[in-house]
């Protein structure tokens, strides 16, 4: 069934510690698919990444991408949607990643984080969501 905002179940489901695929496309046209972390704010997701990043480069305002992910507790359960990226910003970046860090990885600080490493938040806004009813 496709949709045109996030249902709650969908946002449950972004609210776990969940794995998302981030597909985008590069400049030769063919797909890079990445693995992230992610957040949501109302009906947009929400993902962090350091400059230089493959998925950095490739993104800008107004990116078309796809993300896939499927429920932790069902497999079943999946959900897809191709988007637009309507702000990519290192405003409150930091403070994003240490929000995922505490999110995914139980820690008050990112971890992983490398001197001069410059991090952005990129918003991304569902425009068509596609979801695998459970099949249990």
């Amino acid at each position: 069934m496709a949709q045109s905002t996030l249902n709650q179940l969908a946002k449950a489901i972004l609210a776990q510690p969940v794995f998302v695929h981030l597909a985008v496309v590069q400049p030769d046209g063919t797909p890079h698919s990445t693995p992230v972390w992610v957040d949501i704010d109302g009906d947009n997701v929400i993902i962090n990444t350091a400059l230089g990043r493959s998925k950095a480069k490739n993104i800008h305002k107004d990116s078309i991408v796809a993300i896939s992910l499927l429920d932790p507790k069902n497999p079943y359960q999946a959900i897809a949607f191709g988007g637009r990226v309507i702000d990519v910003t290192e405003e409150g970046a930091d403070a994003h990643i240490d929000f995922l860090a505490k999110k995914y990885l139980g820690v008050d600080t990112y971890p992983n984080r490398q001197p001069g490493e410059r991090r952005i938040k990129i918003v991304i806004r569902p425009e068509k969501i596609w979801m695998q009813p459970s099949e249990n």
